[in-house]
């Protein structure tokens, strides 16, 4: 199973990733902003992120792009969780390096389908 980081300021959204990809066997970390995520990431090597767009400190954009920059998440994905739905939003997601898009509210299946899709 994965080691995923989750990153998200809202804490329901926190916890409810938390007991949905635990109880189907990954290990999750999480953190409730981008400046935290990235202070984790430069310690820790995950095999996901899944990140808000829109947090304080630091928004999941700037998470993206400074993830790219540390050689242990050059290539690992990263989804972005968000209820944003404008497509030059995604797009500049992806340019930043994103691997992907999951609109909220996100329930429990597709959650696990795209971690599923995602990392295997």
């Amino acid at each position: 199973m994965a080691s995923i980081l989750a990153v998200d300021d809202s804490e329901a959204i926190r916890t409810l990733m938390k007991v949905v990809l635990e109880a189907a066997g990954h290990t999750v970390f999480v953190k409730d902003n981008g400046r935290d995520a990235l202070e984790f990431a430069k310690s820790h090597t995950v095999d996901l992120v899944i990140t808000d767009l829109n947090m304080p400190e630091m928004g999941g954009m700037s998470l993206v792009s400074n993830l790219r920059r540390l050689d242990h998440y050059k290539s690992k994905p990263i989804l972005v969780m968000t209820t944003e739905t404008a497509d030059y939003k995604k797009q500049k997601a992806k340019g930043v390096g994103a691997t992907g898009w999951l609109a909220k509210p996100v329930d429990q299946e597709r959650l696990l389908q795209a971690v599923t899709k995602t990392v295997g």
